[in-house]
Formats: structure tokens, C-alpha cells, sequence
């Protein structure tokens, strides 16, 4: 058996940001638009009249304050309100694969490594654009690495589900390093029509170089120490949207062919469950809560990690111990928690312990023990 650490971690962000004011001010003309076409009905108790957002909404609920996105125009447009994406001939290479590839190339700058040192590549991430070819392969082709590659989806987990995956194949000598990305255009699945969510998701890319021990070079390293994975199923966070659409005519456009969630009961469900089994993942390896410097959490909601972190630690954690992305991010599904881990790794000294964690739809939750060597 090989040890596994973590070499390189590379981030590919869209040019395009949206504010929150600018977010609200699409969805207010949309609501106002609404309420005045439907004027009539709603009078008669016919149609319920829409309410608008706000910023202090936004951030109260959630804490984000912005987002990166593949398209700004079609988002902000009150009469689309969907980002707008044309299609690709079969001879280019597809949008997922453009934003692996970005961050593929950083992480493997960082690790001190080329293509020709890694053996697989896994993309894991919450909304493949095909079902086939996978789009793992179609990076492998791009980046022209000779091996494996594979797709694969725990909705925001997959990231740590696919560092388990790539750690287990090290360390038994299935291959020398892996690449793991994590492609998410989440605004394509976000129904910006629906107050609740309208603001939850951004875009953006990550990848992260596991490789064996012995053979890494990189000033960026971490052991791997442990992973751990729990699933729970749950309908509290769901999306419809698949090929057998086209088979119940009846479903097609429905709300819940996009992003759906009870947000109350996610919070209630989630937050214990992923404090405890951090806290049992970090017992089964003899390490102390305390001893841990740095947890890189999912980046989906400021209360749901503030919360988490509390229950860990048995009191507020400071800005440096658990940081925060998502203020400028959002909900970047599986890549939100590589992001923490990509932009704040750095000023940790030699031996630091830090904890890698995600949790999303499924209920999917993955903890990674990492010391920084």
C-alpha cells in the first residue's frame, strides 16, 4: 500500500460576476412584470402575485454578497432569466471540458507535474452536460494523457467522494497520480424565477493532483490521512431534469426539472449530521477536534458552516479556521469546498491538520483528513 497525498489544486473562475443588486434588480422588472400581466387573476384570488427580492435578503439568508457565471446577459434578462450557452460542434471541445481543463492545468503547475505523470482522471461534479461520451474522458483527450477517465456525481459531495476514489486507487497501485475535477455550471440548473434560490449558485471550476507519496515533489502537499463518506437518501434537495423526460410529455418544463429544495429542512437534517461525523472521523484516527487548524467546508450557506463549525469546537470559530468563499462565489457545488481549500492553504506551517468537508443533495456528505507536510 502506497501513501497518497494531495499535490496541486488548480481554480478556473468565468470572467463574469454578478452582484447581488444587479440580481435583485432582473428579478424585481421580472416580478413587477409579472404582477401587472396577471393583474386581473390575481385580483380574483386566481393567481398568487409574486414578491420581489433584496439584497439584505439575500445576504441575511444565505451570505453571499456575489457570483462568478459562465453568461451575465441571459441571466439578467428579465424576459430569460437563463444563462445562455450555445452549443458546441462534436469537433470542439464542450464548456465542462474548457473549465477542467483551466484549472487542470494550475493544479498540475502546483503539484510540479505533467500529463505524462498522471495515469486517470475522474471529473466528479453535481450536472454533467451528456450522458456520454464522459466528459472525464474528453479532458483526458484534451489534456492528452494516456490511462482511465470517468465521470461520476454526489451532487455537492463529489469532490471528496472522488478524492476517495483517487486516494483508493493510489494506494493500491492502481496509478501513479490522478486528477480529480469538478466542472460545475450550477446557473444552468437554477430557477431564477424562484425567490427562494434565485441567488444560491455561481460557476466555477477546481481540480485537484492525487498522487503517491514517494513520487511527489511539490511544495503544496498534504497526507492524506482518511477519508469518510455517509450517505442518507432525501428528497429535501432535488432535480428532476433527466433523459426519460422525453417520455412523460406531462413533466417537461415543470419546476422541478430544476433546482428544488426545502432549505429549512436541509438546514435541520445536515448541519448535525455533518458535526458528527467530522467529529467520529477525526476520533477513528486519534485526533482531537482541537488539534485541527483549518476546516475547508462546502460553500453553500454562511449560517448552515457557522453552525457546524460551532458544534465542533463548542464555540464560534474565527474567520481563519473555517474561511469563507461563497461571499464572492456562491454555491459552487462540488468545487465550493476545493475552492476554500485552493485559496487558503498556503500559510499553514508544516504538520498543520486540516479537514476537508462537503455535504449537499442525497443527503451526500464526505469528510478528508489532510496534514499539511
Amino acid at each position: 500500500m502506497h501513501n497518497v497525498v494531495i499535490s496541486g489544486t488548480g481554480l478556473y473562475t468565468p470572467a463574469n460576476s454578478i452582484s447581488n443588486d444587479e440580481l435583485v434588480a432582473s428579478f424585481n422588472a421580472y416580478v413587477q412584470q409579472f404582477n401587472a400581466d396577471n393583474a386581473e387573476a390575481i385580483a380574483r384570488g386566481e393567481v398568487e402575485a409574486l414578491s420581489e427580492s433584496s439584497t439584505g435578503f439575500i445576504e441575511k439568508a444565505s451570505g453571499i454578497k456575489s457570483r462568478f457565471v459562465i453568461d451575465k446577459d441571459g441571466i439578467l434578462d428579465p424576459q430569460r432569466m437563463v444563462p445562455r450557452i450555445p452549443e458546441r460542434s462534436n469537433d470542439e471541445w464542450g464548456i465542462l471540458c474548457e473549465m477542467a481543463v483551466g484549472a487542470a492545468k494550475e493544479a498540475l503547475q502546483r503539484a510540479g507535474k505533467t500529463v505524462a505523470d498522471i495515469d486517470g482522471v475522474i471529473v466528479a461534479c453535481s450536472n454533467l452536460q451528456r450522458a456520454y461520451p464522459a466528459v472525464a474522458i474528453e479532458v483526458q483527450a484534451a489534456l492528452g494523457i494516456d490511462g482511465w477517465g470517468y465521470d461520476m456525481n454526489v451532487a455537492c459531495s463529489s469532490a471528496t467522494f472522488g478524492i476517495q476514489a483517487a486516494a483508493n486507487a493510489i494506494a493500491t497501485g492502481q496509478a501513479r497520480a490522478i486528477l480529480m475535477v469538478n466542472p460545475e455550471i450550477c446557473t444552468g440548473h437554477l430557477n431564477f424565477r424562484d425567490r427562494d434560490s434565485h441567488f444560491i449558485f455561481g460557476d466555477a471550476a477546481t481540480a485537484v493532483i492525487i498522487e503517491r507519496a514517494d513520487l511527489a515533489s511539490s511544495k503544496h502537499q498534504f497526507d492524506v490521512v482518511g477519508t469518510k463518506l455517509l450517505t442518507q437518501f432525501s428528497n429535501n434537495i432535488r432535480n428532476n431534469f433527466g433523459f426519460l423526460n422525453r417520455a412523460a410529455e406531462e413533466g417537461i418544463g415543470a419546476r422541478d426539472k430544476l433546482f428544488v429544495q426545502e432549505g429549512r429542512k436541509v438546514f435541520k437534517d445536515v448541519c448535525p449530521m455533518v458535526a458528527e461525523l467530522i467529529a467520529a472521523h477525526l476520533a477513528e484516527n486519534q485526533l482531537n477536534v482541537a488539534d485541527v487548524k483549518r476546516f475547508w467546508l462546502h460553500q453553500a450557506n454562511l449560517n448552515m458552516n457557522l453552525l457546524i463549525a460551532r458544534k465542533l469546537l463548542g464555540r464560534d470559530a474565527e474567520p481563519h479556521e473555517a474561511p469563507v468563499i461563497l461571499d464572492t462565489y456562491a454555491n459552487t457545488s462540488s468545487a465550493g469546498s476545493v475552492i476554500a481549500l485552493h485559496k487558503h492553504q498556503d500559510d499553514l506551517p508544516a504538520g498543520s491538520l486540516g479537514v476537508l468537508s462537503s455535504f449537499g443533495a442525497g443527503y451526500s456528505i464526505g469528510s478528508v483528513i489532510l496534514r499539511k507536510r
